[in-house]
């Protein structure tokens, strides 16, 4: 049977998705994969005879999605996919962690999170890698750090300075987001609100990603305007983000100038951001069929010329930093992930195309405004910590230049449009490229059209095992540059 194709925000009935044996989803999916498509999301839903699993694939050069699901019955295992697909370990595990669902010859199966109740209830122990032999000895850092970072637990096991595994441990401020979603089915400015808090440095690309979903399953239709100033925000986000990380990756090698002078610039890009709705991280300024705030004339000026000056001074910035040989020597070569790695692990985002994969949910899966316009799709090869940072700079003079479009075609039309209930028993996949790279939403409706299960994939998710594998036989003191290359969010796997 096929799967059943259809296109990013479209809403379908549940009825129309294949129900497949596990064996047969199993072999179509690994076939699926081998020929080039890509593994976005692989989740279930409860039911009251067992769960049903759902999978879904991205064929990118289509701007297509494939969707299937399978039923497994209560205490029943099936055939694990992770054995000939990598990409699909993280899923299987979390599978496992939240619903009890066991696949069989798993590599290595545990929990994602450390144990909490209500997604592990056994508090199952995490139980790390270890290694034996002499002068072998583990590193452990965090929860707790000594900056302003999330928790989240890193255990290295070295041979002196050297780096030979690093397991990361998740888990310490799960919130039960997707839950609180059902919960609030009656509220939605609530949810929209929840949607804004799933990763504090992404407001605008998780909450767009959310309403998307909403208005695509209530049939509710967005203004161009709305959507033009839906990609301001979102692009200014991604600007912001870059900018505050390349100053981070600059302290990190004591390049102070960097460090100030990116800093700097961020301010003025989040005060932007400000200026359109009252918060600098963009709260606020979304909801369902479209924005609160308009960009009247004058402020579109304001903008434009913030946006003018940023650019002169991102390119002075950044010419001085990539050229300077201290800088080189610590950025170049460092903490590599080869291409063949990325793909096999399914990385997303800017990490993902800094070693080489051109995936871009704008170009691949437009949604708003990208619909109108194309992005082309930037990419480099080395996959080490300067590709990552050069990503970002040359990603901010891209989403410059998107922005002074958008802004010279502000045009006049609703800020936004009442929404209707949800239709029933309808499925919905909602992708947005954020600055960390794919967002994925996938919403469910029961039969009353209300809201029945929600499954967040922030691109964190994607991307841990990256940075583990990205410091192995490197010298442990590299590991701050390497995590501050990739920028990954705990919450935003935590949720």
């Amino acid at each position: 049977m096929n799967w059943f194709e259809i296109k990013n925000l479209q809403s379908v009935s549940l009825n129309e998705i294949p129900r497949l044996p596990i064996d047969d989803l199993r072999n179509q999916l690994i076939e699926k994969i081998k020929c080039g498509m890509r593994l976005v999301q692989l989740f279930a839903e409860k039911e009251s005879d067992g769960n049903t699993l759902y999978v879904i694939v991205a064929d990118d050069r289509n701007s297509r999605l494939g969707v299937a699901s399978s039923k497994i019955p209560v205490h029943l295992s099936y055939r694990s996919f992770s054995t000939e697909l990598p990409c699909a370990s993280l899923f299987e595990r979390e599978l496992f962690e939240q619903f009890g669902i066991r696949p069989d010859g798993h590599p290595w199966l545990k929990p994602v999170r450390k144990g909490i109740a209500g997604v592990d209830p056994a508090q199952t122990p995490f139980q790390f890698f270890s290694m034996n032999g002499e002068e072998i000895h583990e590193v452990g850092v965090g929860p707790v750090h000594a900056g302003i970072i999330e928790p989240g637990h890193f255990r290295f096991s070295c041979h002196g300075e050297k780096v030979y595994y690093l397991e990361i441990e998740h888990g310490f401020q799960h919130r039960g987001v997707e839950n609180l979603f059902i919960k609030k089915n009656h509220h939605s400015t609530a949810q929209v609100m929840l949607s804004e808090s799933l990763a504090g440095d992404t407001v605008i690309g998780h909450c767009g990603s959310f309403v998307r979903a909403i208005e695509a399953l209530g049939n509710v239709s967005v203004s161009r305007k709305a959507k033009t100033i839906r990609t301001i925000a979102l692009e200014l986000e991604r600007i912001a983000v870059h900018l505050g990380d390349l100053s981070a990756l600059s302290g990190d090698v004591a390049y102070l100038t960097g460090n100030a002078v990116f800093g700097a610039l961020r301010t003025t890009v989040i005060n932007t951001t400000m200026s359109i709705c009252g918060n600098r991280f963009g709260r606020g300024l979304l909801t369902v069929g479209g924005v609160h705030y308009d960009i009247s004339s004058p402020l579109q000026e304001t903008i434009g010329s913030a946006i003018n000056h940023l650019e002169d001074d991102v390119l002075l910035a950044g010419e001085v930093l990539f050229s300077s040989a201290s800088v080189l020597e610590r950025f170049e070569k460092t903490g590599i992930v080869e291409k063949e790695t990325a793909k096999e692990i399914g990385m997303v985002g800017p990490a993902a195309r800094a070693s080489g994969i051109a995936i871009d949910v704008r170009s691949d899966h437009p949604f708003g405004a990208y619909e109108s316009f194309p992005v082309h799709t930037l990419t480099l090869e080395s996959g080490d910590v300067f590709a990552r940072a050069y990503i970002r700079f040359v990603e901010i003079q891209q989403s410059i230049k998107i922005i002074r479009d958008q802004l010279n075609n502000l045009s006049d039309g609703e800020l936004n449009n009442t929404a209707t209930g949800l239709q029933p028993n309808r499925f919905v996949v909602s992708l947005t490229e954020g600055w960390r790279g794919e967002i994925a939403h996938i919403l469910l409706t029961d039969h009353d059209g209300h809201l029945k299960r929600i499954k967040i994939k922030d691109p964190s998710f994607n991307n841990w095992l990256a940075l583990a594998l990205a410091v192995r036989d490197e010298e442990i003191s590299d590991f701050p540059l390497c995590n501050k290359s990739f920028n990954l969010s705990y919450c935003g796997v935590d949720l």
